[in-house]
């Protein structure tokens, strides 16, 4: 059962990743790289000091901190628990598929695909009160993970998973959050 998984993933992984040509790959490379997010990070900070102000977007802060720390360090356990090889550095797939980047790291699962959706669930949660379109801030971890699977740096089932465990980390931490909240800025 696990076998026919993961060679459905490897499949569909070469033609996600087939899909790319040369033209689009300084696209795919600078979306890939986490400071070029900058400015659309200082947006969201600024959409959330408008609407809390600084002491509380100061706090929403830390536990960004948090949520990156934590999903870092329980992804590199799973890295490093599973051993699997990124696409890249598989030598049963490397030589027929788009190879643009390279990492000899681990592969399972995607610390991008696991931060960007950890940090969206928790930033959605604080702005959704006050923004009709917060839903949007999904279109961000779609488009960085995707990156890696185009780059021949993750397999779909390695975002999937971290995309699952973003989900849940995020919304834990915001759940922490609100009991933080509560007891140093009551309501």
């Amino acid at each position: 059962m696990l076998e026919k998984l993961l060679l459905l993933d490897t499949k569909l992984f070469l033609f996600l990743n087939g899909l790319g040509s040369e033209t689009y790959d300084g696209f795919w490379l600078f979306i890939t790289k986490q400071t070029n997010w900058t400015p659309l990070f200082l947006v969201f900070l600024y959409l959330i000091y408008k609407k809390i102000g600084m002491r509380q977007t100061l706090f929403v802060m830390v536990f960004v901190a948090l949520i990156i720390t934590l999903t870092d360090q329980i992804t590199n356990v799973f890295k490093y628990g599973f051993e699997r090889l990124r696409p890249c550095s598989n030598p049963e797939i490397n030589t027929i598929m788009r190879v643009v980047k390279s990492s000899a790291t681990f592969s399972f699962f995607s610390g991008h695909a696991a931060n960007s959706m950890a940090v969206c669930i928790f930033l959605y949660q604080i702005l959704k009160p006050f923004y009709k379109h917060t839903y949007l801030l999904f279109l961000w971890p779609l488009v960085f993970a995707y990156s890696r699977i185009y780059l021949g740096l993750h397999y779909p089932l390695d975002i999937l998973c971290g995309y699952l465990f973003g989900l849940l980390s995020g919304f834990i931490v915001y759940k922490l959050y609100r009991l933080a909240q509560g007891k140093y800025f009551p309501i």
